[in-house]
């Protein structure tokens, strides 16, 4: 094929690829805000069936999306207040404790060494020492200062980015929960109007298969959450209200979520509790995932998109390496999406023909 003007062909293909250059770093410099409105979205859609179910019972939109909102923020601060003071506690313990040490005159580096004397006779703990000793005072003690100050100032930025950005997803959350008819609305004016029928119709079925897999995940983690923390207290397990969101927050997770958690909690017993204890634990989890997985989940995930096994663990694998532990929870309702579209839109054409 012959050019006619090389020099345009050439000035054109390098605008396109400076445009395409400059369109990636566009994405990569907004990656967090765009991360935070998709965040919003998600959870939007999630609390939009709650609000729709409020509207049914005649109340206007502002006040169904209010008590939503307000029910939401009350769950959340219960968890902090319920688990802050416990933490808060045990840490003024452990410092009350070291305190009581050496107010009773206790040196703790002595009573180590009589201890390993006593429990070691053959062993030459003094050589021990003084090798513990040469080694600590060959410690830039200067420089891991610094460090753990550098670490400290990097982690208090990092919470307080942290709680920045959830007030953000806050925000955003609240007015797309509070517009989404509106967002829908003009989402479906972009469609032809002899498409915009068919347009809407899979619309509304993805975003209520969207909205109905975040309350299922949702309800799943709450059920988790209130028997792990009655069951626990009844078996005196250590700190069984912390257990217990610990519980709610890995039942978020889809597919092996309840088994990480569970995991956790077993080794949390038996690491401060007893080996009797951790048992008990480990036979009632193995007891609940079973139910979990038979009864519990098909009934409350039932109105939502049913996805096959393969393509959960391949949508969160691929959104947990993009986006982390979001991508994860968001992948599965976007695979339920390529799902219906699928199903509704390519198989219908291809039989068509």
């Amino acid at each position: 094929m012959k050019v006619h003007n090389p020099f345009r062909v050439a000035f054109v293909a390098t605008l396109g690829v400076g445009l395409g250059l400059l369109l990636i770093g566009s994405i990569q410099t907004l990656s967090t805000i765009l991360l935070y409105v998709g965040t919003a979205l998600f959870l939007s859609l999630g609390l939009d069936p709650i609000v729709a179910w409020l509207e049914r019972r005649k109340l206007p939109r502002w006040a169904a999306v209010l008590i939503t909102i307000l029910a939401v923020l009350a769950a959340f601060a219960g968890i902090i207040l319920m688990v802050v003071p416990i933490i808060v506690g045990q840490i003024t313990q452990l410092v009350a404790d070291i305190q009581d040490l050496f107010a009773k005159g206790l040196n703790p580096v002595t009573e180590l060494r009589k201890w390993m004397s006593d429990t070691f006779p053959a062993l030459n703990v003094d050589e021990v020492f003084t090798y513990l000793n040469d080694w600590f005072e060959s410690i830039d003690v200067g420089a891991i200062g610094e460090q753990i100050g550098g670490g400290i100032i990097a982690v208090s930025g990092a919470v307080l980015a942290g709680f920045a950005g959830a007030f953000i997803v806050l925000i955003l959350t609240i007015y797309f929960t509070a517009s989404t008819p509106n967002l829908k609305r003009a989402v479906y004016q972009l469609v032809p109007a002899s498409k915009r029928a068919r347009f809407i119709d899979l619309g509304e079925q993805i975003t209520d298969s969207v909205g109905y897999y975040v309350i299922g995940q949702l309800s799943l983690g709450i059920i988790n959450g209130v028997l792990s923390a009655i069951f626990l207290s009844i078996i005196n397990a250590p700190f069984p209200a912390v257990l217990a969101v610990i519980a709610f927050f890995f039942s978020l997770i889809p597919l092996v979520g309840t088994l990480t958690g569970s995991t956790i909690i077993v080794l949390f017993c038996l690491g401060l509790g007893s080996p009797t204890t951790a048992l008990v634990a480990a036979i009632y989890y193995l007891i609940y995932m079973q139910i979990e997985a038979y009864i519990i989940s098909p009934r409350i995930m039932g109105r939502a998109v049913s996805v096959p096994g393969a393509v959960v663990v391949i949508a969160a694998l691929a959104g947990g390496a993009l986006l982390g532990l979001l991508g994860a929870l968001v992948a599965i309702p976007v695979a339920a999406s390529i799902l219906i579209i699928y199903r509704q839109v390519v198989i219908p054409r291809q039989n068509e023909r």
